[in-house]
């Protein structure tokens, strides 16, 4: 079937969080909360870690200031739009908006994959070469894995997107959820099978090639720890990675329950609240899990605190 610019519909309906109308004002509530916290929690990492030289230029703390940004964007390209339509009473969104908020979906997304696998090898050399860490991981080459996250999570976006602007969209307009993403490829009256094809052979390699990465990474770094003769040498060694498999299997998780559990056990409320969970409740947590044991975090979120407090 031949494939036109026309659309038969010039915007789709989000139909939003499942709930009573009642339960809106307080589902409402629960959003602004938890992206005030996303907000305030990431960027008060981003400004320790910026403004302590000695964490900016470690390479842990240098991929986390940039996962605390894509944690921030992330949960800014889908949280801002729920709350705004329950302020205005609307559900609409445009398609241009729509393919919009998936590109920056499909990048962020992505980019956390590719952070937490950048940051799973960080890991793996600093337990199991430590004498070589710091040849190792240099500055450059961490820049190097940053930007070519970037490239490569702007290019897959850029090319999924590009494959669904010239669908045609008919009659039902209707996303079974509160913002969109690729299963608007169901919405569409034009040939979809390159999309789904693409889909899958693509997105599958850059969302699964970064989660072989942190798995071998850890098999690894578990093989290391278990050599280490004395307990207090192996709880060192582990602590080092505690935080960072926290966010892994928070992200991964939730993840995993929404796109690989057999269909007959899915459910529209059940795929919501999964995604809720890796869209807004783990950018929110990773602050919090990555300072909780941190000392180094702590004293310089102290720092910046008291700074601002004093200067007010």
């Amino acid at each position: 079937m031949s494939r036109t610019n026309q659309s038969s519909v010039s915007e789709f309906l989000l139909l939003g969080l499942p709930g009573k109308p009642q339960q809106q004002q307080l589902l409402f509530v629960l959003f602004l909360s938890m992206y005030l916290a996303t907000v305030l929690g990431n960027v008060l990492i981003i400004l320790a870690i910026s403004t302590d030289s000695r964490l900016l230029h470690t390479p842990m703390y240098f991929f986390l200031r940039n996962l605390s940004f894509v944690d921030l964007c992330f949960s800014s390209t889908t949280v801002p739009k729920i709350m705004h339509n329950h302020v205005v009473g609307s559900q609409a969104i445009s398609i241009p908006g729509c393919l919009t908020q998936l590109y920056f979906l499909i990048v962020f997304a992505h980019m956390e994959n590719f952070l937490l696998a950048v940051m799973a090898y960080d890991r793996f050399v600093a337990v199991c070469h430590p004498l070589h860490y710091t040849t190792k991981m240099t500055h450059k080459l961490c820049a190097l894995l940053v930007a070519g996250s970037w490239v490569i999570a702007n290019a897959n976006s850029l090319l999924h997107t590009l494959m669904m602007a010239p669908l045609s969209f008919c009659a039902d307009n209707r996303i079974p959820h509160f913002f969109c993403d690729v299963t608007v490829l169901k919405l569409s009256c034009s040939d979809t099978h390159l999309n789904d094809m693409v889909i899958f052979i693509v997105a599958g390699l850059v969302m699964i090639a970064p989660f072989i990465c942190i798995l071998i990474s850890y098999i690894f770094i578990a093989c290391a720890v278990l050599r280490i003769p004395s307990t207090k040498g192996k709880w060192k060694a582990f602590s080092t990675c505690g935080s960072h498999l926290a966010v892994v299997s928070l992200f991964y998780g939730t993840i995993i329950a929404l796109y690989f559990n057999p269909s007959s056990s899915h459910s529209v409320e059940k795929d919501i609240t999964a995604t809720v969970l890796y869209t807004a409740v783990t950018p929110m947590m990773n602050p919090f899990i990555y300072s909780l044991r941190n000392k180094d975090l702590k004293g310089a979120l102290r720092t910046v605190i008291f700074k601002k407090r004093f200067s007010f």
